[in-house]
């Protein structure tokens, strides 16, 4: 097993060093998966291309789960005028 590691470090290393970055985010991925435990048919058959890391700062409190990002095009809403709040139903005590 650590041969297979140390081959995976060394093809990381030499496909950074070439600049195929892509190649080399895969094979990080893959040498992660066996240090986790993982056999190397399942390191090699995963697809962890849409797996994101956590970015410190950008969870919510208490969570493990990042911020929802709304999608594209959304507005919010207009909120309500403070003015109109309860407009009718304001009724003046008259005691006569």
């Amino acid at each position: 097993m650590s041969a297979e590691i140390e081959d995976l470090q060394n093809r990381m290393e030499a496909a950074a060093a070439a600049l195929d970055f892509e190649e080399a985010k895969r094979l990080r991925d893959q040498l992660n998966l066996l240090r986790g435990g993982a056999s190397a048919e399942d390191a090699a058959a995963a697809d962890t291309s849409g797996l994101i890391r956590q970015q410190p700062g950008r969870m919510g409190l208490g969570t493990s789960q990042q911020r929802m990002t709304p999608p594209l095009g959304w507005t919010p809403p207009k909120k309500p005028d403070p003015m109109t709040r309860a407009t009718g139903r304001r009724r003046s005590k008259d005691p006569s």
